[in-house]
């Protein structure tokens, strides 16, 4: 069991805290799923109000309760930005810099800009003393706030940033066919409709209908020779305005793939036992561990169990029954290697007390990282037997004699008994 470092006191607590709530805890942690969803209904909330406001009889009904519903929805933005702005010191990639320094640089996020820009009107208005209606569409930026809080969304904005170049040559090439297209037809309809086709802007408006399989029926070619060549452009549309679509499909796949393996990444680099593995190293890691999700007041491991994995703790928190009491496991735990080092089975039930996320190493792919690693190898000894002497006080081999006296009804052939494991 690892052993954690004593609190710092109340201010430090509370600021790891809210990090978790606002920036960590997106998966299972009950604080800041609420969280999450009151502020995905406030922006909602506030985007409905926006739009109600245009319509002079709610106006007239409801004005002054939308605007205090719009001043209490910018306190609570603004509270949240400066929270955001105080706890970003946390970030790993942020946790060595100068704190001022950190917080410029996450201010600059394009995430924290958008918050930003959602805020700032209300203050310049109250700050400059006149009215700045037209800064009143920038309530609309608060829309873009649901990205922070929708992965789909953040996965979406990711594939369109890589693949821009892409999706840059696609438009370019739809842009050209546009210009043909609208060329071809206004030199061959120009005479027949000179109102529809007598220039190539006019001529381009069909194209672009056309081409896009909208079809508005308003201007069609009626030449026999125009008739051709608005097939033929038919054609090209359902073929060349689909490829930004197979550009942005391939992409978002590709972006939720890499998004499990950085997830899976950080998983693995977070647990104590590998924070001092290289890269090369994490990565072979990753090809051994699997992910399992147990839920709360679940039993992980039985007594009398076979070892068949070593578990390491990813979020929530685990119970361990040892025989002077339970023990509690936290994120960065893990537990299992003792019987598996001792070939051994479990003697100590171990509970998720909440919903749990484990990395599982299993037994063939423990041997193989002791083997392939000695260092770590060494490493997971040295923890198992402080683990031992942490809770019963008694050397690897004395623990061992113990728990055949104690266990008896998993004896087998010498050291292969039952043991106890945390």
């Amino acid at each position: 069991m690892t052993t954690h470092p004593a609190s710092n006191g109340f201010t430090s607590r509370l600021k790891n805290r809210l990090y978790v709530i606002l920036e960590a805890g997106k998966t299972q942690d009950l604080p800041s799923q609420v969280f999450d969803w009151f502020m995905v209904s406030l922006i909602i909330a506030n985007i409905i109000a926006f739009t109600a406001e245009t319509v002079p009889s709610v106006q007239a009904a409801y004005g002054p309760l939308l605007e205090t519903f719009n001043l209490v929805s910018i306190v609570i933005f603004t509270i949240e930005y400066l929270a955001r702005l105080w706890v970003c010191t946390e970030h790993p990639p942020l946790r060595h810099r100068n704190p001022w320094k950190a917080r410029f640089s996450f201010a600059m996020s394009p995430t924290m800009l958008i918050d930003l820009a959602v805020i700032l009107p209300f203050y310049l208005n109250a700050l400059i003393g006149i009215d700045l209606r037209v800064l009143r569409v920038f309530r609309l930026l608060r829309f873009l706030k649901l990205v922070r809080f929708s992965p789909a969304l953040t996965t979406l904005t990711n594939v369109l940033a890589v693949e821009r170049r892409a999706l840059l040559g696609a438009a370019l090439i739809m842009f050209g066919l546009l210009v043909c297209s609208g060329t071809v037809m206004h030199y061959v309809e120009a005479r027949a409709q000179p109102e529809a086709f007598g220039t190539i802007p006019d001529a381009m408006w069909w194209a672009a209908s056309t081409l896009t399989t909208v079809g508005y029926g308003d201007v069609v070619p009626i030449t026999p020779l125009g008739k051709v060549l608005g097939g033929v452009v038919m054609i090209f549309g359902l073929g060349m305005f689909a490829l930004p679509i197979g550009i942005v499909a391939t992409g978002f796949a590709q972006e939720i793939h890499r998004r499990e393996f950085v997830v899976n990444w950080g998983l693995v680099a977070r647990v104590p036992l590998f924070s001092e593995l290289d890269a090369g190293e994490i990565a072979e890691v990753m090809g051994l561990l699997q992910t399992q999700v147990v839920p709360a007041d679940t039993l992980i491991v039985r007594p009398g169990d076979d070892a068949a994995a070593m578990y390491f703790i990813s979020l929530g928190r685990v119970e361990a029954e040892l025989s002077d009491g339970p023990t509690m496991l936290e994120e960065g735990d893990h537990f299992g290697e003792i019987s598996l080092l001792r070939h051994v089975k479990h003697a100590s039930a171990i509970r998720a007390v909440t919903r749990v996320h484990l990395l599982v190493l299993e037994a063939d792919s423990f041997r193989s990282l002791m083997r392939r690693n000695p260092k770590l190898g060494d490493r997971i000894r040295a923890v198992a037997e402080e683990k031992l002497k942490h809770a019963w006080g008694l050397s690897s081999d004395e623990l061992l004699e113990e728990e055949l006296r104690r266990h008896d009804p998993f004896e087998a052939d010498g050291a292969e008994e039952s043991t106890s494991d945390t």
